[in-house]
């Protein structure tokens, strides 16, 4: 299992054309959080894909549950953000994202 680092695509006033990746399940993928980033999620795999984005901090001592987002099936598009880092980031200010399902899944890092 590899960390692979994400970058992050500005979104600006001309606009912006996103960059995907197709995951693969092995790899953690590593995408800078500055709480106004976007993960754009697209499913064109017969099952649905269910993203983890670790949660590595603690409220209380108590340890925050990872944010899981299933994404449909066929046609599945989902956009997942402003997540706060001081919930959502590691140590390095990056978010931590899996995927269960990596055939015909593609993502994109934007910022807003």
């Amino acid at each position: 299992m590899a960390n692979i680092t994400k970058a992050v695509q500005d979104i600006v006033a001309a606009g912006v054309t996103p960059t995907y990746t197709t995951p693969t399940i092995t790899d953690t993928y590593l995408v800078n959080n500055n709480g106004k980033t976007l993960i754009h999620v697209k499913n064109a795999n017969a099952a649905p894909t269910v993203v983890t984005i670790v949660t590595p901090n603690t409220v209380g001592g108590n340890a925050i549950a990872d944010l899981t987002v299933t994404v449909p099936a066929t046609t599945g598009d989902v956009m997942i953000g402003h997540l706060p880092p001081a919930i959502y980031n590691n140590s390095g200010g990056n978010l931590e994202i899996t995927f269960s399902v990596a055939t015909s899944v593609t993502f994109a890092a934007l910022r807003a």
